[in-house]
């Protein structure tokens, strides 16, 4: 019987090829849009979740508050909260610290900027990035040691079969030895760890018992906690473990800077939150790829709106060709087909039309999932597209559209009075409220994505057309790191002499975030970058009071612009 139902369905959408079609591509781009977004989504709330112990594992985070009651969240610690808090709070089983720097790497005559990170020997042990040669357990605990990626192997050695070779790495202002000891998988596209080089991280005995250090702030320190433990009760013995340890240091800087408040205080950050969180400014984020949650959740309101507009169509479309069927529908009832064999018939036809927008939906996504990936900075795979979590969405996905686009107008269908049908006495004026609902529904549903789609490509077009203040105009940036004052002066030199280069300014990497006192006691956060005379001019910004910097005034070097 099933079988014949779907015979039929199938006859009667050959019959009306326009029709068929219309709602097949209508529903293919709704379900593919909706596809498409759900691999971003899905991949957003995937991020760090392969580590094994994933829930017991969280970031420590810092806080300050300043004489203003505001609270500055970092992400940067320093040495001693990792080892100082798990040698005295119980709960607290182990921990590694993070140290990400760009480094000059060297094999043979080939020299590169590259970042590299500084790591504790147990590593692997917390994070479950997979080795493919090596043992988690030691492969970071000779001095020596450096683990490099799969690429970086190939990249520098033209395989991954890398063990034992040599490689120099830059650090103190000359290059050092490193024996790589392992190698390991790519990181992967959802984790906001990632690595190419990871070394043993070195803390000399002076910095080891130097309380002052509790103040510097450089890495990221990560803890895993004991099942079950109290986080509030951790974060509240990390503070009095601080206070205690740093009290003699924060009665120096109180007297030497005139400090009144340090306010300084810890917190533990999930590692699965850290991603989509706002614990963390991203500009004190240390770690790769933060994003915002609520980007995922407009994403996928936007997916639910444009699968109900293309739902909409396909049930506006099926009732308004009932005309056409009133009928046919009255012969079947004549002939004694009931309500009930009515409603799988026409749910036999959405079915089937769902089925074929879902096959051509998946076929498109496939297509254009190279293009979605260069769109979206993802690295989303074909294989990707049927995991069994996505199967299972394609499945409740499929269900529900049928159903949603097939089950009224089956029992609008259904429904109708065959002598009136056969005597053409049938028509579809009336108080057919809910049918005029949904045409309402979705004319507002479409005009608020037509809206948002003309505010975003406004807004897109006034960031890229409004002036910047400066002039970016061929200008290209070289990074080099570490470098000091006079390397980047003689570096500047040996450019300059290319006649194709018509000024170079050096500047330090990033900024640096100072707190500075304006008038009186009260304080001011401002970030501090490096540069000489010549930076200003060659990004055209006007100097609206006073001047420049000028090689003519040594005491420049002392003032700020």
């Amino acid at each position: 019987m099933l079988k014949n139902y779907f015979k039929v369905a199938w006859r009667n959408l050959m019959k009306s090829k326009v029709f068929t079609v219309i709602n097949v591509l209508g529903l293919t781009f709704g379900v593919m849009v909706c596809i498409m977004i759900f691999l971003y989504v899905q991949d957003e709330v995937s991020y760090d979740r392969f580590h094994k112990n994933v829930n017991q594992i969280y970031r420590i985070d810092k806080q300050q508050t300043k004489d203003d009651g505001s609270v500055h969240n970092g992400s940067y610690t320093g040495y001693f909260p990792g080892p100082r808090f798990s040698a005295r709070i119980p709960e607290i089983q182990s921990f590694v610290r993070f140290q990400p720097e760009k480094v000059d790497v060297k094999t043979d005559a080939d020299i590169q900027s590259q970042t590299v990170s500084l790591v504790d020997t147990n590593f692997f042990s917390v994070f479950n990035f997979p080795l493919l040669s090596g043992d988690a357990k030691s492969v970071l605990t000779q001095r020596n040691a450096v683990v490099i990626t799969e690429d970086m192997a190939k990249k520098y050695f033209g395989s991954s079969n890398a063990v034992g070779k040599i490689i120099s790495i830059k650090g103190d202002g000359i290059f050092k030895p490193y024996v790589v000891t392992g190698i390991a998988k790519n990181c992967p596209q959802n984790s906001s760890i990632k690595f190419q080089f990871l070394l043993p991280i070195e803390v000399s005995a002076e910095d080891e018992n130097k309380n002052s250090n509790w103040f510097n702030s450089f890495l990221s320190t990560f803890v895993v906690l004991a099942p079950g433990a109290d986080l509030k009760a951790v974060q509240n013995k990390m503070d009095k473990v601080f206070e205690s340890d740093a009290g003699e240091a924060i009665s120096e800087i109180r007297n030497k800077y005139g400090v009144k408040n340090i306010g300084i205080s810890y917190s533990l950050e999930p590692l699965a939150a850290i991603h989509l969180g706002k614990m963390v400014p991203d500009e004190d984020e240390i770690l790769s790829d933060k994003s915002n949650p609520e980007f995922s959740y407009i994403l996928s309101a936007i997916a639910l709106f444009i699968l109900l507009i293309a739902c909409i169509n396909f049930v506006n479309l099926t009732v308004a060709r009932s005309v056409k069927r009133a009928k046919e529908i009255g012969i079947r009832k004549v002939i004694g087909g009931t309500r009930r064999q009515l409603l799988l018939q026409f749910l036999s036809e959405s079915f089937i039309l769902c089925f074929i927008a879902f096959s051509f939906a998946l076929f498109v996504t496939m297509l254009l999932l190279p293009v979605f990936n260069q769109l979206s900075n993802k690295a989303l795979s074909i294989s990707y597209l049927f995991s069994i979590k996505l199967i299972t969405y394609y499945a409740v996905i499929f269900v529900l559209t049928s159903l949603l686009a097939g089950l009224y107008p089956a029992a609008v269908l259904s429904n109708y009075n065959p002598v009136q049908t056969l005597y053409s006495r049938f028509n579809l004026a009336g108080k057919n409220y809910l049918q005029k609902t949904l045409v309402i529904f979705q004319f507002a549903l479409a005009s608020f994505l037509i809206i948002g789609s003309i505010t975003i490509f406004s807004q897109f077009n006034y960031l890229t057309t409004q002036s910047l203040g400066y002039d970016d105009s061929n200008l290209i940036t070289v990074g080099k790191y570490p470098i000091t004052r006079n390397e980047a002066a003689l570096f500047k030199q040996a450019l300059m002499k290319n006649p194709d280069i018509i000024d170079v300014a050096p500047k330090n990497s990033g900024d640096n975030n100072n707190t500075v006192k304006v008038s009186g006691d009260t304080q001011v956060n401002i970030s501090v970058g490096t540069i000489d005379a010549s930076y200003l001019p060659l990004l055209k910004v006007p100097v609206i009071a006073g001047r420049n910097f000028s090689a003519d005034y040594p005491s420049d070097s002392t003032q700020s612009v």
